[in-house]
């Protein structure tokens, strides 16, 4: 997806309309004199079963980072980002930004809300919507508070019990900080904040602040109500891949069916992404209930533990194909679409081409872990960044010319249909899609666009299409590939080469 019309129209009005390298052997329509400038999705983003839709109820396929600032003033743009960086990503073929909002600076006393702190998402969100690509909203945490070495929750709503709070840095002290686990159980089981309310009330309410101001804001296609929630005490018991997590998962249903209505409350129609317990990155499957919301989407991570603590992809794709399967199979249960918000945090460019191989196959989206490096909170706090600095321009030695080249894969943004699958190997980009709309209300008209991102850095000679069942309509190597069905066919076949 790239919600850039007026590029795309650009595009089109210099150039005559281009027939189909190759067209449906069958079928052979030639094109019409004229056609309206290729169009991105129209906003808002919503579902049909596991699938995103725009408002015209075509497929949305994301492909974006995380842009998550863990420090005072925790604003998004704190450390640099800004203009160029969006347009960056924008010119690489992303569509969407994982922005993250810290509970502390949201709330940072009892019921005290910064609007001036909100203001600044805002402007991060405004930047990323003028270049075409969209935010998730995040209320991030890492380690639950600084003073366990992380971010999240601000000091008023850290309780620890005077346990031992030993400094074992990220991860270890969510494994082996007592304090630490005290205070993932203080809320979970919702003990009072120095007001009285409890934690989960006040987060609650947080959340049903920030929902209020983006409420209508083009830019946000969904809010994530927690990143990485930690079981706490009763970890250990979590690690198991036959029994799950069963206890802590109802735990987490039921917050989520306290804070999504809070949020719908606020903002009646925008998406919201709950996650599993962070243990489900491993291949633990969960056991989270359904949350009755009719536009709630499954987010979720995946790191594999042997990539993240030994730099070794040793087990990597069997963990990550578990991890996958057990994210498309809870989506298809409870009919809403997955979105892979995490991965990475590497320059093992082998694991990174694994994963988005894997989601792929699964037909899901994803936001890769991270635009930047310099993290606290991260097994490979340099290694992770594609653009080292983003107070410098996003050009030369400042990005990592060779993680873009994987990351930056075509894909379809935007679907006029069903997909079928899709894949990039070897520098070949193959669509199958079905005309039928997803809502199973008929079929696309056959000047609806479906719309591929073709990224230069792929194809830096041009490319060549193939499609049987449509047209091309797009200038020739465009950077968003338009297509279009021909009338009356049922499936449409797209083959991109060097």
């Amino acid at each position: 997806m790239r919600i850039r019309p007026h590029r795309v129209a650009n595009l089109v009005a210099a150039s005559l309309l281009i027939a189909a390298l190759t067209t449906d052997a069958s079928s052979v329509v030639a094109p019409p004199a004229a056609l309206a400038a290729a169009a991105g999705p129209t906003l808002p983003l919503g579902h049909v079963g596991r699938w995103m839709t725009d408002s015209v109820g075509r497929v949305v396929v994301l492909h974006g980072f995380n842009q998550v600032y863990k420090v005072p003033p925790y604003e998004p743009s704190a450390d640099g980002f800004g203009d160029d960086d969006a347009a960056f990503l924008a010119a690489n073929g992303f569509n969407a930004m994982r922005v993250g909002v810290i509970w502390a600076a949201v709330e940072p006393q009892p019921l005290s809300y910064d609007d001036n702190y909100l203001a600044s998402i805002a402007q991060t969100v405004a930047t990323l919507a003028s270049h075409g690509i969209v935010s998730l909203l995040d209320f991030h945490q890492d380690l639950y508070n600084e003073v366990f070495q992380g971010e999240g929750a601000p000091a008023w709503a850290v309780k620890t019990d005077g346990l031992p709070n030993p400094q074992l840095g990220f991860p270890g002290n969510y494994f082996a900080n007592p304090a630490e686990e005290f205070a993932w159980n203080a809320f979970w089981r919702d003990a009072p904040a120095p007001d009285g309310l409890g934690l989960q009330d006040h987060y609650r309410r947080a959340w049903a602040h920030v929902a209020a101001v983006f409420r209508g804001n083009p830019g946000v296609f969904g809010y994530e109500v927690l990143n990485e929630p930690w079981p706490g005490f009763i970890w250990e018991g979590c690690f198991n891949p036959v029994l799950g997590c069963p206890l802590q998962d109802h735990k987490l249903t039921e917050f989520y069916r306290r804070v999504v209505p809070a949020i719908r409350a606020a903002d009646p129609s925008t998406l919201v992404f709950f996650e599993p317990n962070t243990l489900f990155d491993e291949g633990i499957h969960t056991d989270l209930g359904h949350v009755a919301d009719p536009n709630t989407g499954f987010s979720f991570h995946d790191y594999c533990a042997i990539e993240s603590v030994l730099h070794k992809n040793v087990t990597c794709r069997f963990e990550d194909g578990v991890t996958i399967t057990n994210a498309s199979l809870y989506a298809d249960i409870n009919q809403i679409p997955p979105l892979l918000t995490e991965f990475g945090a590497t320059n093992d460019l082998k694991n990174l081409a694994e994963v988005m191989r894997h989601t792929d196959r699964q037909r899901m989206g994803w936001l890769e872990w991270a635009y930047t490096g310099n993290d606290k909170t991260s097994s490979s706090p340099t290694d992770q960044a594609l653009v080292f600095n983003p107070g410098l321009p996003p050009t030369g030695g400042n990005v990592n010319t060779a993680k873009l080249a994987v990351l930056a894969a075509p894909y379809p943004q935007v679907v006029a249909g069903t997909p079928r699958d899709w894949s990039f190997r070897s520098g070949t980009f193959r669509l199958c899609y079905s005309t039928e709309r997803v809502d199973r209300a008929g079929r696309f008209l056959p000047g609806a666009q479906t719309l591929v991102s073709v990224p230069p850095i792929e194809y830096p000679n041009g490319y060549q299409v193939s499609v049987t069942g449509g047209q091309v309509v797009s200038a020739p190597n465009a950077p968003v590939l338009a297509v279009v069905a021909n009338p009356g066919v049922d499936t449409v076949d797209v083959v991109v080469t060097p």
